[in-house]
């Protein structure tokens, strides 16, 4: 016989209080459901229950299995439960957060086609470089860049950034070259707030990590803006070169100490630990990890 069906049965008789009272709440036969209850003691070799006209009672051993019966049950139940989610239709609202810049260069025009690709389903972007609370403020799944603290979400690591230099060939022509990276003292550097990079840029050199001091006459926590200060031709920008492909590749902006290189910068997406995964959830994971991730 189906061990999971005897299974269940034993537990409701447990429950229940006697075969026949289990036998209802089952919708079959107090036959069959002593037979199962019989099939499953003599497949196990022990005695689950102590059993005489006017009652019944667990044996010692009948109280251990009756215990671990119930957990391996209900584990069976989320299990099957979330076969079937993953094969339901993707549908509802996901509420995303994603610093400024990628979301607007990046995830965003990506963000259609995963709408084409799932009909029913609808996402709320919310743009901001703060470090926003995925618990506290609703969100299914929030984009972080850096490195993460400890905490209690989980993560799901993206290609990292690869940071350049650049300027526009204007500030180059008026400020003259770079031949290292400790010439950036006598230049005007963008300062982006929001990271360590306010205060010191950092380079991997022939002969070991170079760490330089940075000043400039403009400083922001927003990239957008960053950039259109070196558009302008005000200074020297540190960037993800991903971020900046359009700029590099019209020549609006040109790389400088390219020989030098720079540490990556990681990328992660992160959701709640206890958040049951909805499919529309997994579905946009995976589909983040797919255009964003390590390739």
């Amino acid at each position: 016989m189906d061990r999971l069906a005897c299974m269940r049965t034993f537990i409701k008789v447990v429950d229940a209080g006697s075969i026949s009272a289990a036998a209802a709440e089952l919708d079959q036969s107090s036959q069959l459901t002593g037979k199962q209850l019989r099939a499953l003691e003599q497949s196990l070799g022990i005695q689950l229950l102590g059993r005489t006209t006017r009652s019944q009672s667990l044996t010692d051993s009948g109280r251990v299995f009756y215990d671990r019966a119930k957990i391996i049950l209900a584990e069976m139940a989320d299990a099957e439960a979330l076969i079937a989610e993953t094969r339901s239709v993707p549908k509802g609202n996901l509420r995303i957060s994603a610093p400024i810049t990628f979301g607007t260069q990046l995830l965003a025009t990506q963000l259609p086609e995963y709408l084409k690709q799932n009909p029913q389903v609808s996402v709320e972007l919310c743009l901001s470089n703060r470090t926003t609370d995925l618990i506290e403020e609703g969100f299914d799944a929030v984009f972080r860049t850096g490195e993460l603290p400890d905490s209690q979400l989980l993560a799901r690591r993206l290609a990292p950034y690869e940071m350049v230099i650049c300027a526009a060939p204007s500030y180059l022509e008026t400020s003259g070259r770079l031949a290292s990276p400790q010439d950036l003292a006598n230049h005007q550097c963008l300062i982006f707030t929001h990271t360590a990079m306010r205060t010191e840029w950092q380079f991997d050199g022939p002969d070991g990590p170079i760490s330089v001091a940075v000043t400039g006459r403009f400083k922001t926590d927003n990239s957008e803006a960053l950039r259109a200060a070196a558009l302008a031709g005000l200074g020297i920008i540190m960037q993800p070169r991903q971020l900046m492909s359009a700029e590099l590749e019209s020549g609006q902006l040109v790389r400088v100490l390219a020989e030098y290189q720079l540490p990556g910068r990681a990328v992660h997406i992160l959701y709640a630990r206890d958040r049951r995964m909805t499919p529309a959830l997994r579905g946009f994971l995976d589909f983040c990890v797919a255009r964003f991730g390590q390739g």
